[in-house]
């Protein structure tokens, strides 16, 4: 079976509104033309479909067929492209939990929908992605109701000798699904690869799919921690791999930021570099909106044709130790920020009419109740106050130690190149030890002095508590640096 390598998601990362769209809030509609954009002229190979927020819609399958027949005709929907559903964590978002249910009694309706435009037996969908994955109960849940619950019903009678529900209302397929585990957290990014061999214990499976974090891991632990978590977790799955003798196949959720991940048109060769091992990437929404489609579909592409290798081999004491030292530092300065971080953050212009899921960073009991904004948008406000995010910790690294990460994590100075050109080192709300860790850097850094004369008006206006233009200048400083956050 084929396996997409190029993942279209939803993330409100961008800053130019899609020719397509009506409106700079995407939602409805809009987001089923994303999807077939993706597809038909990006040639993205999959499309994340978020289930977790009010205004989503759950006849993307039929409608999506129903409007561009030629297209779907040529290129079937769960065979050569895929649609994959990201449901609500019961576990963790309890006031959406029976939204999860709901996507998952959906599946067999969209198969049907695919059978009439087909006139075969094709399932359009048959993963979902399940966000803040801890333990292979949560994914053993989600992959038996729908097995015995949604699929399973089919065989039952409604009333002792009444016909089955089968033949009361037709098939019920595909009769199973399987559920991609996205781990976010710390603790378990390091035990993914346990959470993985657990969950496939007893089941024939042929392959697995394993999604990897990058921003939220970032925003909790900073963007060094994320790398080198990430870097880890796809050690130990490709050690897992060969033990169970069934291919994983990791996905990496990579935005635009360098705090996100540093994933653009501009970055492909290295971020596939940096992630030998790596079969999928997410595909974001300033990746697709904010550069030349041209330069999209040839990064796209790129993409498309690599092919995955051995995972970069990595000292995990020492990456371990690094990313308690550094990640301590990160939150201490994330603290002193917070403030205005939460001040700036409702200015961020929104980009889609979801609300997204919770963020980890409220639930951190050692964060003393602080509640922070959803990754995009906390790294939004930080670089509209000139302190990019990545530059957040720093100081906590020897010598030594950047030794040791650039020889795992090549990419390291490159992804400082960005951030060091967009601070502004009199910022007033620069923390000293922050400043007094990058000025050596600043140096050897040109400032874009448009950008910096934008943060020096947003910094103003937040002091002087003037905020008429602050969304207007956020949105025009992203657009220099080509991503919102």
């Amino acid at each position: 079976m084929n396996i997409p390598k190029t993942m279209s998601t939803q993330h409100p990362d961008n800053v130019h509104v899609p020719f397509f769209a009506e409106d700079s809030v995407l939602g409805g509609e809009d987001e089923i033309q994303e999807a077939f954009y993706a597809y038909s002229h990006l040639n993205c190979h999959e499309q994340m479909w978020d289930f977790e927020g009010k205004e989503v819609d759950n006849f993307v399958v039929k409608k999506l067929l129903s409007k561009n027949e030629i297209f779907f005709k040529k290129n079937k929907l769960g065979q050569d492209l895929r649609l994959t559903f990201r449901v609500p964590n019961p576990e963790v978002e309890k006031a959406e939990a029976k939204i999860l249910l709901e996507t998952l009694e959906s599946i067999p309706r969209s198969f049907d929908a695919a059978k009439l435009f087909y006139k075969q037996d094709i399932a359009p969908v048959f993963e979902v992605i399940l966000p803040m994955s801890k333990n292979a109960e949560e994914l053993n849940r989600i992959y038996y109701y729908y097995k015995d619950m949604v699929a399973g019903k089919q065989q039952r009678n409604l009333n002792g000798n009444d016909m089955t529900i089968a033949e009361w209302i037709g098939e019920f397929k595909p009769e199973t699904i399987n559920v991609i585990p996205l781990f976010e957290d710390k603790e378990d990014l390091l035990r993914a690869h346990e959470v993985v061999k657990k969950f496939l214990k007893g089941k024939h499976m042929s392959y697995q799919r394993v999604f990897l974090a990058r921003s939220d891991p970032a925003v909790n632990y900073g963007s060094l921690s994320a790398v080198l978590l990430n870097k880890i977790a796809l050690q130990r799955l490709q050690k897992t791999s060969k033990e169970l003798g069934i291919p994983l196949y990791p996905i990496l959720g990579a935005g635009s930021a360098p705090f996100r991940g540093n994933l653009r048109p501009q970055t492909v060769e290295r971020m596939i570099l940096g992630y030998p091992s790596v079969h999928t990437y997410t595909i974001q929404s300033s990746f697709k909106f904010d550069h030349q489609p041209e330069d999209v579909r040839k990064a796209i592409e790129h993409i498309n044709n690599h092919e995955s290798g051995e995972a970069i081999e990595i000292d995990e004491p020492r990456a371990l130790e690094i990313i308690e030292r550094y990640s301590a530092e990160y939150r201490k300065q994330v603290k002193k920020l917070a403030s205005v971080i939460n001040k700036i953050s409702p200015f961020v212009p929104k980009r889609r009419k979801r609300k997204l899921h919770i963020g980890l960073f409220g639930y951190s009991r050692d964060m003393d109740g602080i509640r922070l904004p959803r990754a995009i948008t906390f790294t939004a406000a930080l670089y509209s106050i000139g302190i990019p995010p990545e530059l957040l910790g720093l100081n906590a690294i020897t010598p030594e130690d950047k030794s040791f990460i650039n020889s795992v994590y090549t990419n390291f100075e490159y992804d400082l190149r960005d951030p060091l050109r967009y601070t502004n080192i009199r910022s007033p709300f620069m923390p000293p030890e922050v400043e007094q860790s990058i000025r050596p850097l600043m140096e050897h850094t040109e400032s874009d002095a448009y950008h910096a004369q934008l943060i020096h008006l947003m910094c103003k206006g937040l002091q002087e508590n003037v905020h008429d233009e602050l969304k207007t200048q956020i949105l025009e400083a992203a657009r220099i640096r080509g991503y919102l956050g």
